[in-house]
């Protein structure tokens, strides 16, 4: 007859499969897990589910007290306690990765291993003797007086996962070292329970509520790491596109400069200053972590195109309609957009260019459309050309608008030739109480 300790035995087995194969599930599409980090969870949730399907086995086994059942409970409950145990040579492995040792050279993987391969003497001695436990040929679970020594390797394991984590928790991350501290001291203190008291499955409960939060803190924790890191790479693809200016275009303002001093000194003046300024906001641009007023884009901007219009005279045209400037955007957006227009539109045998740069508020967002008369270039989600360096820079612009205010940049041809660049904001949702 069924009694509640059978039920809840049952209840816990199931969820605890259930929630192994969800984990196991969530880690083969992840993307922000790095490939160690995916590699473990994908090989400890899988003998999660062996251990914990060799558990159900043998509680549907051992329900019934028949002899055609005894090698079945045998197989199942050697099983269970075989792919138990295995889960802590691999912990230390990846606590080991974590905190950025060689686990093939560290003492406390060998220990681990050492550890796990006498449980496995053990366990196989087991079937041989009545003293730790045995299954009568009716199919009856029983203990032996010895059934203690059977526990006491995978409490040892667990012991040195913890020493591991106490000697390299400062090489660990927050959310890592309270990762493993819930996965080794929940089962810990099952399995010392367990010890004590016969009957409702603990370590089965302790090992897969431990493993959910384990999951969830190390993903937690690897999907900040990716944001920084995704943060970091926009910075640094902003920096080096202020160190990385054009060498051709300081050198031809120069030489504009240098020119104009003689020819028109008032002009080379606005030119000295122009250019003086474009530098300033270059190089602090650097330094924005953040959105900034259109208005301090716009400005930027319009002093590259009056160097540039000082060099292409009759040959470059720009027009704004720029009223609305009530919005923010990440710094060295327009600009560049703008100046790959000039680059690839200027030409002394073509049609001289004519750029327009406009903006409105429209659907809960801000707009800026960007228009050029040039023969076009290459959006950086159509197949590449010979020339990265364009699709390199308007990727780095869609990352950055759309990491710093949710944004989005999209190319299309225009009427009669050219390019139509639109850049769109959303407002800021206000929380509502």
């Amino acid at each position: 007859m069924t009694n509640w300790i059978d039920l809840a035995n049952w209840g816990v087995a199931c969820a605890g499969l259930t929630i192994s194969v969800l984990g196991l599930s969530l880690t083969i599409p992840q993307p922000y897990m790095n490939k160690i980090s995916r590699r473990y969870f994908r090989v400890f949730f899988a003998l999660l589910i062996a251990y914990i399907f060799s558990d159900l086995i043998s509680q549907a086994s051992l329900y019934y007290h028949d002899t055609k059942y005894a090698t079945i409970s045998r197989i199942a409950v050697f099983s269970e306690s075989l792919f138990s145990s295995m889960l802590m040579p691999v912990l230390i492995w990846y606590l080991l990765q974590c905190a950025g040792k060689k686990p093939h050279k560290n003492p406390f993987l060998y220990g681990a291993i050492t550890l796990f391969a006498f449980y496995v003497i053990l366990l196989i001695a087991t079937q041989f003797t009545t003293d730790i436990y045995y299954i009568t040929d009716d199919n009856i679970y029983h203990r032996g007086p010895w059934y203690p020594v059977l526990l006491l390797p995978p409490a040892l394991l667990m012991l040195v996962n913890i020493i591991a984590l106490l000697k390299y928790q400062s090489e660990l991350t927050a959310r890592q070292r309270t990762a493993f501290a819930i996965y080794l001291i929940i089962p810990l203190i099952c399995m010392i329970i367990q010890m004590c008291f016969y009957g409702l499955l603990l370590i089965v409960i302790g090992s897969s509520v431990s493993a959910v939060f384990m999951f969830v803190f190390i993903l937690t924790d690897q999907m900040e790491q990716y944001v920084k890191q995704r943060e970091e790479n926009a910075k640094s693809q902003a920096s080096i596109h202020v160190l990385k200016m054009r060498p051709h275009f300081i050198y031809n303002t120069m030489t504009s400069i240098y020119y104009l001093c003689e020819q028109d000194p008032k002009k080379a003046m606005e030119t000295i200053n122009n250019f003086t300024n474009y530098l300033r906001k270059n190089f602090s641009a650097i330094a924005k972590n953040e959105a900034i007023p259109f208005k301090e884009e716009l400005e930027h901007t319009k002093t590259y195109l009056a160097i540039e219009q000082t060099r292409f005279e009759g040959m470059l045209f720009v027009e704004f309609d720029t009223q609305y400037m009530n919005f923010r955007i990440p710094p060295l957006t327009l600009q560049p957009i703008v100046e790959n227009s000039v680059k690839y539109g200027v030409d002394p045998e073509l049609e001289p260019l004519y750029i327009s740069v406009s903006t409105s508020h429209k659907d809960s967002g801000s707009e800026i459309i960007v228009t050029d008369t040039g023969p076009g270039y290459i959006d950086s989600e159509t197949p590449a050309d010979d020339n990265r360096e364009p699709h390199i820079a308007i990727n780095n612009i869609r990352e950055r608008l759309d990491m710093m205010c949710n944004g989005t940049l999209q190319f299309s041809p225009r009427e009669g030739g050219g390019t139509v660049v639109r850049i769109w904001i959303p407002d800021k949702v206000t929380p509502t109480n």
